[in-house]
């Protein structure tokens, strides 16, 4: 149990790269932390971990040994989880990517499943990179897009579309926006992906309006790589958006934004959940995806 304990720290803090935060969400002090760690490798006879005064970084035989224990407790937590299965309890802790703007999506649903599951701990990463689900330790992503690892099992959660929105300040200033054409004597708020650098399509009736060899549209533009960014554009009377419905859903309730050219927004997408195929499904996952299958906002 001792070697068991020794191990959980070091995985814990080679994720944090910290013993204070390791520390922290053992239950631990940060002195007690690194002894632990000193005394595991006093026994490995290797060093893991580079020090300073100010930070810590994994050694390469650190980073060798950090895979494998990480999924050795991995499959020691999803054994204990099965136990729980007997009990009808699922707990332990699940660690879920998103992408930055999807705490928009996810969060309204997260206290009804905290009060559901409540010995359920939830991780949650958001960033729009890439991730590897396995080698970073994700339970699961939640991702648009089509599915293009074949290790990983996707489940459909909910649908969005894109809407085109501005505020009324805005109109009362440029005037109204009666078709697609009309974009090029309005400003445009344009979001840049931040991993590829390109400029998002306006699609229209399934045309590219402002981009690509099809764009029709030449228009005044303020570009910005962050869905946030875009939307607060957007309220402050900026220019016109082209947002996923779910970003918007609440200033346009609120009459902060009004949407426009709505017979023509046809871009569609779907959010999936995904999670690695080889890997048994533990009780928290399990009820985490039906849950979210259940209750993120349906269309």
């Amino acid at each position: 149990m001792d070697n068991l304990s020794g191990l959980a720290a070091f995985v814990r803090a080679a994720e944090t790269l910290s013993f204070v935060a390791a520390g922290r969400d053992l239950g631990l002090s940060a002195s007690a932390v690194g002894k632990s760690i000193a005394r595991l490798e006093k026994h490995l006879g290797v060093r893991l971990f580079h020090r300073t005064t100010r930070q810590i970084s994994l050694t390469d035989e650190g980073m060798t040994f950090f895979v494998r224990c990480r999924s050795a407790l991995q499959e020691i937590e999803d054994a204990e989880a099965e136990l729980s299965k007997a009990k009808g309890t699922p707990r332990g802790r699940l660690k879920i990517s998103l992408p930055t703007i999807g705490y928009r999506l996810l969060l309204p649903v997260i206290p009804q499943f905290r009060h559901a599951y409540p010995e359920i701990d939830l991780e949650f990463d958001f960033s729009d990179r890439l991730v590897d689900v396995i080698n970073e330790g994700f339970d699961a992503v939640i991702r648009s897009g089509p599915l293009s690892d074949s290790t990983l099992t996707a489940k459909p959660l909910c649908p969005y579309r894109f809407i085109v929105c501005a505020s009324p300040a805005y109109f009362v200033q440029y005037g109204a926006l009666g078709n697609a054409r009309d974009l090029a004597n309005h400003v445009c708020l344009r979001f840049k992906y931040p991993s590829s650098g390109k400029l998002q399509e306006w699609l229209l009736n399934g045309v590219s309006v402002l981009q690509g060899q099809s764009a029709s549209v030449r228009s005044q533009q303020l570009v910005f790589n962050n869905t946030e960014a875009v939307l607060s554009a957007a309220l402050q009377g900026l220019g016109i958006a082209y947002v996923p419905d779910f970003v918007a859903r609440e200033p346009l309730a609120e009459g902060k934004l009004r949407p426009v050219l709505e017979s023509a927004s046809t871009r569609q997408g779907m959010f999936q959940i995904l999670w690695a195929t080889n890997r048994h499904m533990v009780p928290r996952l399990r009820v985490f995806i039906d849950f979210l299958g259940q209750h993120l906002h349906r269309e």
